[in-house]
């Protein structure tokens, strides 16, 4: 079986969706790897660290496109990218079928099987596989760095002869992936962080990690599903924004997770709630391109709202490309070599995995 890999074409891609590492671990099982040349290259892998690693490098994406059983991306292909799909073939990558079903449908009709790796379940034998933790760790982070380069002080408190330097304060919405790590990340850099979320069952892990969590009560109006906030009334909305005003007046940074698979972002951060901020304080919002846990953001800006520098930064994994590739790589090993032999797909379906993450076959679509 042929697995290949091409350069990704959106603007803002660095992350490729093989790395030099896993195609030697895909060898080693039997597959044969294909990459287009100068497809790592965003993420310092070069040509020649592929063909060290026993890929075959193509000149051209279309030859990856013609040779290739399976297909492995990042983002969800363009329209150009979907002529290209051999009929026949797979394709692995995120693909967001729940806001996408146009784009799932077009796959279908070239008679391309889809698997979703935002569609992994969260299950303990699926954790190698899972790419959207792996990616929203990373984000996480990098959210935190972008909030330390936007702010005009430092994180860590400071003894020195003209006085002490008070530490940061950063106030984090979600607990989590990316917000666990987002608070790892500011209590690193010595940052009081608070930290708040409508589960409460998250208060323990923010507090092993050093965090304050922010207590309030939320009725009834949440509904969650496998870990995930799928549903929260806009009474829950309400009453977490009023406590959270007193918090927000004394931040220097605030970190927005926020997300609910397959909707718009809550928003968590009102203009009202700006206005009460400190002057040159800044928020990172993690949800900007699923419509933005604040009011205010920008999609792929910063901008200065009421004294208040808004960061709508998007795919920040992209901007640790060399990591991101690598993990993101790592669960397409997991999640190839659990799906299939160098024989071909075991077309299990009766396994959660295959059943969760397969959306369209033999023109059929399995999941709408």
């Amino acid at each position: 079986m042929k697995i290949g890999a091409i350069k990704e074409t959106r603007p803002d891609e660095n992350r490729v969706a093989l790395s030099p590492s896993v195609c030697k671990q895909l060898i080693k099982n039997g597959f044969e790897c294909i990459i287009e040349s100068g497809a790592g290259l965003n993420s310092f892998f070069s040509d020649e660290a592929y063909v060290e690693a026993g890929a075959k490098v193509f000149s051209s994406a279309d030859e990856v496109y013609r040779t290739a059983d399976v297909l492995c991306k990042v983002n969800p292909p363009n329209d150009a990218e979907i002529e290209k799909l051999k009929a026949g073939s797979a394709l692995i990558s995120f693909v967001y079928h729940l806001t996408n079903q146009a784009l799932v449908e077009k796959i279908n009709a070239r008679k391309v099987s889809l698997f979703s790796m935002d569609a992994i379940p969260r299950i303990s034998r699926a954790q190698t596989m899972d790419a959207l933790s792996s990616q929203a760790n990373l984000a996480g982070y990098k959210a935190v760095i972008i909030g330390a380069n936007e702010t005009g002080r430092i994180f860590p408190m400071l003894m020195t002869a003209a006085g002490t330097i008070t530490p940061a304060k950063v106030l984090i919405f979600g607990a989590g992936v990316a917000g666990l790590q987002a608070i790892g990340t500011a209590r690193r850099l010595g940052a009081v962080v608070e930290v708040t979320d409508i589960r409460p069952e998250t208060k323990e892990e923010v507090e092993s990690l050093g965090g304050k969590f922010i207590s309030f009560d939320m009725g009834s109006g949440v509904k969650i599903e496998g870990g995930y906030v799928k549903e929260a009334g806009e009474d829950v909305l309400t009453r977490q924004r009023e406590i959270l005003k007193k918090h927000l007046a004394t931040a220097d940074i605030v970190v927005t997770t926020a997300q609910v698979p397959g909707r718009k972002a809550p928003v968590l951060v009102t203009e009202d709630m700006v206005k009460v901020m400190k002057l040159g304080s800044v928020i990172v919002d993690m949800a900007v391109e699923q419509g933005g846990n604040c009011a205010l953001s920008e999609v792929g800006k910063a901008v200065i709202k009421h004294g208040v520098k808004i960061v709508g930064y998007t795919n920040l994994p992209s901007m640790l490309a060399p990591n991101a590739s690598d993990s993101y790589a790592k669960n397409i090993f997991a999640f190839v070599t659990h799906l299939a032999s160098n024989e071909g797909f075991k077309w299990d379906m009766n396994d959660e995995i295959t059943a969760g993450t397969l959306i369209c076959r033999d023109g059929q679509i399995l999941k709408p």
